[in-house]
Parts: C-alpha cells; sequence; structure tokens
C-alpha cells in the first residue's frame, strides 16, 4: 500500500514560496479512509483561500509544518484503501482536498450520496467543506463533465448564496449592483443568476481590466462593464458594491466615488491578493465579509431539507450549459505541471476563459 503522500505546500507570509513535500501516512485506524487525488481545478477563488487562510481559517482544513499551508482545492478522487466497512476501495467520490497526491479521511455519516470527513482538526469547520459526494450514487455524473464540476461548482454555489442573500435583503434599497474582478467566474456566476432573475429595477455592473473588457461584454451577462480606470463614469445612484478583487484601491475608488449612495459593501474574494492596503477611512458603508456558510444555514433552516439543492439546481444547470461557449478547460499532470499552473494562477496570468485542472499524480 502507499506509504507517502506528495503535497504542494506554500509559506503563509508569501504565497510565491512554493515547496513539495513527502509526507508518510499513518496506518489506517477503523473507520478511516486512503483516497489518492485524481484530479482538482485550480483558480482564483483558490488564491483566496490562501490570502484568506488565517483570517478564516482555511488553513487549518489540511494541516502543515509550521509556516507553511496547504491550499484546499475542489476535485475527485478514489478510494485506494479502507477500514470503514460502508466504504470500498475504487470508490470515487467529489470534494475538498489539499494540493496533494493522497487524503487520510475519517469517515463518518456515511450514506448512499457521501460521508463527512469527522477527523478532529476539521471538527469546528464548516460542514460544507466536510462533506464528500459519492459519484457512484450521484445520477448527474459524467466523466466528461468532471472539470466543469470542479472548476466552476464551488464558486457557482458562492455565486448563487450572494444572489440570494441581496435578494433576501431587498438588494439594500439599491438600483445597481457592482462587481468587482468582472472576469473571475465567481463574478461570471453572479452575474449569471442576477441576469437570469431580471429583476425589475436592477442593474449588473462589471470592473474588470481593459484587457479583458471584449471577453466580460461577450458573456452578456453584464449590463455594463467598465475599466477600473473609469469607476467614476458610473452613475452615482443607489448601490450594492460585491467586491470579489478584495483590492485596496479598487475597493478605495469605489467607495470614495458611490460614498452615500453605497448601500452595502459586500467583500467576497482576493483576486487582487497583492493590493490589500488598509483603508479604514473608507466613505459610505463599512465592507462586510460574505461567509457562504452562514447563507447555507439559513436557507437549511428556511426551506427544509433539500430545499437550497432544488433553488440551486435549475440555475446551476442552465449556467453550466452557458459556460460551454466560453470556458476553455485544460489539464496539467505531475508536480512540475500543477507548481506551473498555481503561479500563472497566483499572478493572475490566466486568461478569464481558462479553466485549469491539475493532478499531483504525472
Amino acid at each position: 500500500m502507499t506509504s507517502s503522500s506528495l503535497d504542494f505546500m506554500v509559506s503563509r507570509q508569501d504565497l510565491r514560496q512554493g515547496q513539495w513535500q513527502t509526507t508518510p501516512l499513518p496506518a489506517l485506524s477503523d473507520g478511516e479512509v486512503l483516497i489518492k487525488v485524481d484530479h482538482f481545478a485550480l483558480t482564483a477563488n483558490n488564491i483566496t483561500y490562501a490570502a484568506f487562510g488565517e483570517a478564516m481559517g482555511y488553513w487549518n482544513f489540511f494541516p502543515a509544518p509550521e509556516g507553511l499551508g496547504r491550499i484546499p482545492v475542489w476535485g475527485y478522487g478514489d478510494i485506494v484503501e479502507s477500514r470503514h466497512p460502508d466504504l470500498s476501495v475504487g470508490e470515487r467520490v467529489y470534494g475538498y482536498f489539499p494540493m496533494s497526491s493522497h487524503l487520510v479521511i475519517q469517515a463518518d455519516r456515511v450514506s448512499k450520496s457521501g460521508f463527512i470527513d469527522r477527523a478532529e482538526h476539521r471538527a469546528a469547520l464548516a460542514a460544507v467543506y466536510n462533506a464528500y459526494l459519492r459519484v457512484s450514487n450521484d445520477a448527474s455524473h459524467a466523466a466528461p463533465a468532471e472539470a466543469a464540476q470542479s472548476i466552476l461548482r464551488p464558486l457557482f454555489m458562492t455565486s448563487f448564496l450572494i444572489d440570494d442573500f441581496l435578494a433576501d435583503n431587498g438588494f439594500f434599497g439599491a438600483q445597481q449592483v457592482v462587481l468587482s474582478s468582472a472576469s473571475s467566474k465567481t463574478s461570471l456566476g453572479l452575474a449569471f443568476t442576477l441576469k437570469q432573475a431580471a429583476r425589475d429595477g436592477i442593474s449588473i455592473v462589471g470592473l474588470t481590466s481593459r484587457a479583458n473588457i471584449a471577453f466580460v461584454e461577450s458573456t452578456g451577462y453584464y449590463d455594463r462593464v467598465v475599466a477600473y480606470e473609469d469607476i467614476a463614469t458610473l452613475p452615482r445612484d443607489p448601490t450594492v458594491f460585491v467586491d470579489m478583487a478584495g483590492g485596496g484601491s479598487v475597493r478605495a475608488a469605489v467607495h470614495s466615488h458611490f460614498a452615500d449612495q453605497l448601500t452595502y459593501s459586500c467583500s467576497v474574494g482576493g483576486t487582487h491578493w497583492e493590493d490589500r492596503m488598509a483603508t479604514p477611512d473608507l466613505a459610505g458603508p463599512r465592507p462586510t465579509l460574505f461567509f457562504a456558510p452562514a447563507q447555507i444555514k439559513k436557507r437549511h433552516a428556511d426551506w427544509g431539507p433539500g430545499g437550497l439543492d432544488k433553488r440551486l439546481g435549475g440555475v446551476w444547470t442552465a449556467f453550466l450549459a452557458d459556460v460551454a461557449g466560453w470556458l476553455k478547460i485544460s489539464e496539467g499532470r505531475g508536480p512540475e505541471a500543477v507548481e506551473a499552473i498555481y503561479y500563472e494562477v497566483l499572478e493572475g496570468k490566466s486568461r478569464p476563459e481558462q479553466g485549469h485542472m491539475a493532478s499531483v499524480a504525472a
């Protein structure tokens, strides 16, 4: 049996400093399974996990040596050893993994659809990240769609929940929603969801770099797309700002322009992870961090079992069909490929239509 895992780790203080380590795997205890990670998505969302690793506990999912972190990713793996009576070798699962070749999971609450990892270090973390889906019992699973599922589904869940949160609060009285990092896949998902809902009186505005304007406009998801340098050209109507970029300069420019016309400022991502300057004297409302698990918990209480999944499913199916027109998927295998993709995404060099899949195994 496999005796070690090959793990990609980064410095928590400098995300540009990555390294590979070989970690011995413990002998499995009762209830544990060993999963060989097949492939996973690498997007700006994973950079956000790293950028907010300390503040939001993302480093705690997969422990690493002092000063290092293992960035969480979404993908697929196969059970190669099992000490759980209800989980068999050869089963394929979808869920939250490190950028590694293998992961040991303490399986609990096993059902036909999936199970959770009840490892002690994950007990206090958001439940949505601890759940694993058993592919054999997922009627919607298709091997060719695994890449799109890994790349987009976690991001789209966040997009859907932000739309739901804003609608649940009457869009805070706004007439337009302004999204930074409009070319990011989470922003594209949110813009698509907002557009699908066709809410009267709500305009969807995307902020992006000049280089990405043509692509963002081509999706048809936004009513208007402007470059960051042109924020001052936007009408000062009552506005909700959804900040996927997380950069201090963009945040300051938006708050300065809209000031008292900014009805809510929602902080979500960190695609501009290097521009995280302090902005203590912002005009308008204080930015509020959006935490998707809190909205999930609320909707489970509001809608009951299956209610959230049912509402999400219809919009997700429509989005998945639409992205086939612009999403370009590539896959790299082996440590060198994983590292190259990571640094490309970290430095923001990927084209917005690009979707990266990676695998530690060559």
